[in-house]
């Protein structure tokens, strides 16, 4: 069980690093295997999310947490390697782009 523990507490926190690196911000301290990413403003995380839940390579929730729109990265299964994790990370960072996010901008504020 503590294997199972650590190694989704080691896939969000590589969703996190790849996400930010791309220069998309993460609400939350990924301390255990939850992920929150913003991508601007709370329509284009919208599209974004619809976007990866459409393209079928992972699947990810929207949420708002503290006023924000986010998507929501929850890293449970047994199942799931670092190979799909780069997978899942390259389809979002793709989609993202595609729907027209643009890293570190927040829209609803301009910054």
């Amino acid at each position: 069980m503590a294997d199972l523990i650590e190694r989704t507490c080691r896939h969000a926190a590589r969703f996190a690093q790849g996400l930010r690196a791309a220069g998309y911000e993460v609400l939350n301290e990924v301390v255990l295997n939850q992920v929150l990413v913003s991508f601007g403003d709370e329509e284009t995380t919208r599209r974004v999310v619809a976007g990866i839940q459409a393209d079928g390579t992972c699947w990810c929730g929207r949420t708002v947490w503290q006023g924000r729109t986010a998507m929501r990265i929850s890293v449970s299964s047994w199942a799931t390697t670092e190979e799909d994790v780069e997978r899942s990370l390259e389809a979002m960072l793709r989609i993202a782009r595609e729907e027209g996010s643009r890293p570190g901008m927040r829209k609803d504020t301009g910054v």
